[in-house]
């Protein structure tokens, strides 16, 4: 399977954050574009421990994204590195970051399913 990232189903466009993605078998392969200061901490809240609960794995394509892990940790993956974010993280940017994630499609559907019944709560 093979697709160009404009080819991709917009997921998510509000001001700050653009998500493209595709279902491949079973796993949710996503191309995020954040703006510069985008913090993706509020997403997050609806989840277990207020983190992301989905394993993440790809490469940053463009800017840099640091990423908080849920024991406190905290790392930088910049443009250019592969990286493997396990479940239980945040992340933001100050430059801004556009990344590819590809995620069990299992876990992306259980954080969107949280997510959008704290939403209409």
């Amino acid at each position: 399977m093979k697709t160009s990232f404009e080819n991709m189903q917009v997921e998510l466009d509000l001001e700050g954050i653009e998500v493209r993605a595709e279902h491949w078998g079973d796993m949710h392969v996503g191309r995020f574009a954040l703006a510069p200061g985008m913090d993706l901490t509020p997403f997050f809240a609806a989840l277990p421990g207020g983190l992301c609960s989905g394993d993440h794995w790809g490469i940053v394509l463009e800017g840099a994204l640091k990423v908080r892990h849920r024991d406190g940790t905290e790392e930088v993956t910049r443009a250019g590195e592969a990286y493997h974010w396990p479940a239980g993280h945040t992340a933001w940017t100050d430059e801004g970051a556009v990344f590819l994630a590809v995620t069990p499609l299992a876990q992306q559907e259980e954080m969107e399913r949280q997510m959008t019944a704290a939403a209409q709560q």
